[in-house]
């Protein structure tokens, strides 16, 4: 019981670092939307990652893990990740950032949804279940008929399914090379993309005194939020570590009602909920799965 304490532990600090990365990523997107369009800020995000990603390579000695194998893969799944950001910056910077973490957090529905028609999945009664749950809950925090639906709430909605999309390829990239491998094509791809789109428009705005230290911020807390949550992961079991996970909307809500005075929208934390739930439940009858399928400790 001692050691399952001290994992929970464990886990949670490493989710109050991801919280705490996620809601530092919105806040400077916030900030950052005011001077930079959303690809201007991924391209900026991305030479920090790459700038970061090669120094820890370097510094591990595991460049030997970096390939060129399956770069069309990568592309594919760095291109989908690369529409999805850029959706959740632009949400970010037009609708309260509690709607954006609430739709955000759609993303695993998404997932049990398209991996049986791009991985072959089953789908099971209790994934379905839980994606009807989650989709109530999109309809709880979007209220359809009631509000208007906005271009940003069309975004960060949008901006979960290819989430999802990038879930799903990172799942199949995993079978054929390494973590290291993925993130530093991840970096340098979206930096070439930020570029090309950032730059269509003929202009591309440059850092400035103010807008430098948040384009850090955004490089810095994305890559620490993954982390954080990856080695989450591998000491708790998800069952433990999503509960953690969902304090990230009630956290940006304070935040966004204490820096943007964002009133606390009853509705979008009952979405959140219902949402939750759904995810919930999915985590916890595939637990269940594993947990009987698995052999039994004789000893």
């Amino acid at each position: 019981m001692t050691e399952k304490k001290a994992e929970i532990g464990k886990a949670a600090l490493w989710m109050t670092g991801a919280i705490a990365s996620f809601s530092s990523m919105a806040v400077a997107g916030r900030e950052l939307s005011l001077s930079h369009d959303t690809f201007e800020i991924m391209m900026y995000r991305s030479v920090v990652g790459v700038f970061v990603v090669s120094l820890i390579l370097s510094f591990t000695g595991n460049w030997h893990q970096v390939s060129t194998n399956r770069l069309g893969l990568h592309a594919v799944r760095n291109t989908l990740h690369f529409t999805g950001q850029n959706l959740w910056f632009y949400a970010v910077g037009v609708i309260p950032l509690a709607q954006v973490f609430a739709l955000e957090f759609t993303q695993p529905i998404w997932v049990i949804l398209l991996s049986p028609l791009l991985l072959k999945e089953r789908l099971t009664a209790l994934r379905m279940t839980s994606a009807i749950i989650g989709f109530a809950g999109i309809l709880i925090v979007a209220r359809p008929g009631v509000t208007a639906i906005s271009p940003g709430v069309i975004a960060a909605a949008a901006s979960a399914i290819f989430f999802a999309l990038t879930t799903i390829s990172t799942k199949t990239l995993t079978r054929h090379t390494s973590i290291a491998c993925i993130v530093f094509w991840l970096t340098v791809m979206q930096a070439i993309l930020g570029l090309v789109a950032a730059g269509l428009d003929g202009q591309i705005a440059l850092p400035t005194v103010e807008t430098a230290p948040f384009l850090i911020l955004v490089g810095l807390a994305g890559l620490l939020a993954h982390f954080c949550i990856t080695n989450a992961l591998a000491i708790a079991p998800a069952t433990v570590v999503i509960p953690f996970d969902f304090a990230r909307l009630p956290t940006i809500a304070i935040v966004g009602m204490i820096l943007y005075h964002e009133p606390l929208d009853q509705w979008t934390l009952l979405g959140a909920a219902v949402i939750f739930s759904g995810i919930f439940l999915n985590v916890w009858s595939e637990n269940r799965i594993n947990s009987a399928t698995q052999p039994q400790n004789t000893r």
